[in-house]
């Protein structure tokens, strides 16, 4: 029997009620990582119907975390970003997505963008999920569609977030 959006939400639910830290975020991790092998899950939430770039599948009343099914078409790159005051999971569901993170020099002040350097990239592959704790650092690229299930710590729609920009270092 396949998952649903309802019991992956309340098991999500029950670990982070468990530990609101890094560790129940690693096992919300562990979950996606679960239901990314589910093939019904997948193609009902992130099939060929969906080509929403942000569906938000279920979101927790009590934490305020999100499941989010996104559907990206054809190549593109992001700065880097982290997601404020909150984390991420990035879980692949098809394509790769090439995921590059960085490392903090300088924050952002007085309108700025902070400056950071590239710490290392690597592919996330489907059936692969990747945490983002608040702080943390990243871009992701494609190069062609990708499609994904990112639970974010609140809606990032609702979060506001700082902008940063690479920089050489030698």
């Amino acid at each position: 029997m396949g998952h649903t959006i309802e019991q992956f939400g309340a098991a999500c639910h029950e670990a982070i009620k468990a530990d609101q830290g890094a560790d129940g975020v690693e096992q919300v991790r562990l979950l996606l990582e679960d239901v990314l092998k589910d093939d019904e899950f997948i193609a009902t939430y992130l099939g060929p119907d969906n080509t929403s770039d942000r569906t938000i599948l279920y979101e927790d009343e009590e934490f305020g975390f999100c499941i989010v099914a996104h559907v990206y078409q054809g190549a593109k790159g992001s700065n880097p970003h982290d997601h404020g005051p909150t984390w991420a999971i990035y879980g692949q569901a098809a394509g790769v997505t090439v995921m590059t993170e960085w490392k903090l020099l300088e924050r952002p002040k007085d309108g700025e963008p902070g400056k950071v350097e590239k710490v290392g990239s690597y592919d996330l592959k489907p059936g692969m999920a990747h945490k983002y704790l608040t702080g943390d650092l990243h871009s992701p690229s494609r190069d062609g569609t990708t499609r994904l299930i990112r639970i974010e710590g609140s809606n990032l729609k609702l979060v506001k977030r700082e902008a940063y920009r690479a920089v050489e270092t030698v």
